[in-house]
């Protein structure tokens, strides 16, 4: 099989890149990514030599159809995701997730590849905290940022683009990913880092927003199976049965590195938070029969601390510039 990874050398990409080589040794993978800020190739140093690396943007039409026209299975990983990020300047946003995402599905179309679409659960809005409803694929959208909402419009033109044109294509919206590789920008990372660097990890406002979190490589596990085995045209939503309150996360990860579980400080709430995700993988674990390997999220927590303790110089050139980022928004 030939498989073509957009956004190959970023944080979920990267994994699955890894996953895909070390699983299936049949695969020739090529990695589409435009290397910005939150693409890496040394991501992908460990198995570059079983990896062709195509430095592009998935905009760019011409690029674009010619890897398509070599790949028999395109996973479309390749968006801009950063919430703080699209609040500032929203046009990455715009130009990424859906002209990015147009420009593939035409390509798709013009040399009938099999497409694979990864989103976010982002595109549902949000849950009160109280309420016992979970996401699933019928629920409508409702997307509160430039990141959401840019997302969204890309999973509507998927399913058009199946409808009028017949792409083989599929979507899955995947709650809060964690694990090796997350740019240092992302909450988790940013607060093992910080704690690593003897700082006080920030926490947004009271920490009482609730993300579903999953470990990203069961995350990968659950895009092959829908590869593997999804029904053209369907969406999957992919959870862990994950939900944990921020202010959890944070007293866990302290207590993890061996710290005061309240050796925090709290900083301004950002615009727009949402207060509560969480998915309902009924869909997935049935059909599919797809299950996590990570028995827990303490489990896969604990083995990502490990990680970045242990790769300090992946995500440390990240670091000084991401904190005065924060630094100048006050968070």
């Amino acid at each position: 099989m030939r498989l073509l990874v957009t956004g190959g050398a970023g944080f979920i990409g990267s994994n699955f890149v890894h996953q895909s080589v070390r699983e299936r040794p049949d695969l020739r993978v090529t990695v589409l990514d435009a290397l910005t800020y939150a693409g890496d190739e040394s991501s992908l140093a460990p198995v570059g030599d079983a990896v062709t690396l195509v430095h592009g943007d998935v905009a760019d039409a011409p690029l674009v159809d010619r890897l398509v026209a070599e790949a028999d299975v395109v996973v479309h990983f390749a968006a801009e995701s950063h919430n703080d990020n699209s609040l500032s300047d929203p046009w990455p946003f715009v130009q990424t997730n859906v002209v990015g995402t147009y420009t593939l599905l035409e390509a798709v179309r013009r040399h009938g590849t099999r497409y694979h679409h990864i989103s976010t659960d982002e595109v549902y809005g949000d849950l009160e905290l109280d309420d016992p409803a979970k996401f699933t694929p019928e629920t409508p959208y409702n997307p509160s940022s430039p990141y959401s909402s840019t997302k969204a419009a890309s999973d509507l033109l998927v399913r058009a683009w199946v409808r009028s044109f017949g792409v083989q294509a599929t979507i899955s919206n995947c709650s809060n990913n964690y694990g090796p590789f997350q740019h240092v920008e992302k909450f988790i990372p940013r607060q093992i880092t910080n704690v690593l660097d003897g700082v006080r990890p920030k926490l947004y406002g009271t920490g009482e927003n609730v993300r579903d979190w999953i470990h990203v490589e069961d995350h990968n596990t659950a895009v092959w199976a829908i590869i593997e085995r999804g029904h053209i045209g369907d969406t999957y939503l992919i959870g862990a049965d994950g939900e944990v309150d921020n202010k959890t996360v944070v007293e866990l990860i302290l207590e993890l590195m061996g710290e005061s579980p309240d050796a925090y400080d709290h900083v301004n709430d950002r615009p727009g938070h949402d207060m509560r995700y969480a998915i309902d993988a009924t869909k997935l674990r049935e059909e599919l029969g797809w299950t996590p390997r990570y028995g827990s999220f303490r489990d896969g927590l604990a083995a990502t601390v490990d990680w970045y303790r242990a790769n300090e110089g992946w995500w440390r050139p990240q670091k000084d510039a991401t904190e005065a980022k924060y630094a100048q928004l006050g968070r």
